[in-house]
């Protein structure tokens, strides 16, 4: 499968902004999907998963209330609302792919060329 994440830009902060992830070349629904992030200087981090099939979803702690992953099978598509953005969420994001549930990146199998988020204070 192959993943485009789009997007990203440059929001003030408090402010909100949709990340997408269009799928392609694969069948999308059997894939457990993810969102991690990546800041200057820093480790890949883990911000948000979703099941297949959408049902069960989980977020890391700093991202916990304020941001909302979800996916829609019939367009191929996942999202990352993401509300009250702070200073510290810049970084670039990346989506991906796995056949099992996991929040560490290592477990992911496919990924997505980033988008980059910069929240300015």
């Amino acid at each position: 499968v192959q993943l485009q994440a789009s997007g990203g830009g440059l929001v003030q902060a408090g402010g909100s902004l949709r990340l997408s992830c269009a799928a392609s070349g694969g069948t999308f629904s059997r894939y457990v999907m993810g969102w991690f992030r990546q800041a200057p200087g820093k480790e890949r981090e883990f911000v948000a998963t979703i099941t297949k099939s959408g049902g069960s979803t989980a977020y890391g702690d700093s991202v916990k209330g304020r941001f909302t992953i979800s996916r829609d099978n019939a367009k191929k598509t996942m999202y990352l609302q993401m509300n009250s953005l702070k200073t510290e969420d810049t970084a670039i994001y990346y989506c991906a792919a796995n056949d099992d549930f996991a929040i560490v990146a290592v477990a992911y199998d496919y990924w997505g060329q980033g988008t980059e988020v910069t929240v300015s204070s």
